[in-house]
């Protein structure tokens, strides 16, 4: 199939492509999206403000690969393990593919690359890069369901977090 382009930005661009309108990212092979579980049963969390939906939000740590001029072709456990210690300041010792899974397959080309995060170990402060501004939550996994939803009384909860909890049997 064809597509046009109506629209791009230095992230993004706008396509057409068989009736269909959709927006893809520039320079990105992939995204992943880290479940991180410590060796003492908790959880970790990231929040961060996000524009588009002019709100905090409740993540798991996530990114792009391939994103960054000197790594094009990051493979994506490479990429989840940079993010996972860009965000939160911990290594894994083991990180295991999950499953892929599309965010919103009507307005983006976006396929998420799930992996799960075992064996943590901090190693630096973690909050981000550039203008990322990201606080790490660390959850007792049996408080998980109670301090999402008292999250969401004040901030959104991304819907990765909802599947990463299931394709982890959580």
């Amino acid at each position: 199939m064809e597509f046009e382009t109506i629209g791009q930005g230095k992230f993004l661009r706008l396509v057409r492509a068989g009736g269909w309108e959709y927006a893809e990212r520039i320079r990105v092979t992939g995204i992943v999206v880290i479940v991180p579980f410590t060796e003492d049963g908790q959880l970790l969390f990231v929040e961060q403000y996000r524009p588009p939906v002019k709100s905090n939000c409740i993540e798991f740590p996530a990114g792009l690969a391939g994103d960054l001029a000197d790594a094009a072709d990051e493979s994506l456990i490479t990429a989840a393990r940079r993010e996972l210690l860009e965000e939160t300041g911990f290594q894994a010792e083991d990180l295991h593919f999950l499953g892929r899974a599309s965010p919103t397959a009507g307005l983006t080309s976006e396929v998420m690359s799930y992996f799960v995060a075992r064996g943590l170990r901090r190693v630096a402060a973690g909050g981000g890069v550039e203008n990322e501004q990201i606080t790490t939550h660390i959850v007792p996994l049996p408080e998980v369901r109670a301090w999402l939803a008292e999250q969401a009384q004040r901030a959104i909860v991304s819907a990765t977090v909802y599947s990463g909890l299931y394709l982890t049997g959580q």
